[in-house]
């Protein structure tokens, strides 16, 4: 038992220390602040565009607000 722990937290080091270095150093430049690229304006409002259609939909398909149908008591055979 003690051999079988010993191997699987041997096994968990190994993976999890080449996962920790898998991605490499991380190298940050600085005065690289022009290099940023603006977003283009029509993305900008496309969101609120589609909530309010999305509102809209709701509204007009809403709710079901048909009336029940009204339910006839059957008659008692015993009266």
């Amino acid at each position: 038992m003690k051999s079988m722990i010993a191997a699987l937290s041997l096994a968990a080091l190994v993976l999890s220390t080449s996962v920790a270095q898998a991605g490499g150093p991380v190298i940050i430049e600085e005065g690289n602040d022009e290099m940023v690229a603006e977003k283009p304006a029509s993305s900008v409002g496309l969101l609120p565009v589609i909530g309010l259609l999305v509102l809209a939909c709701l509204v007009a398909c809403g709710g079901n607000g048909d009336d029940p149908v009204p339910v006839t008591p059957t008659p008692d055979p015993g009266k």
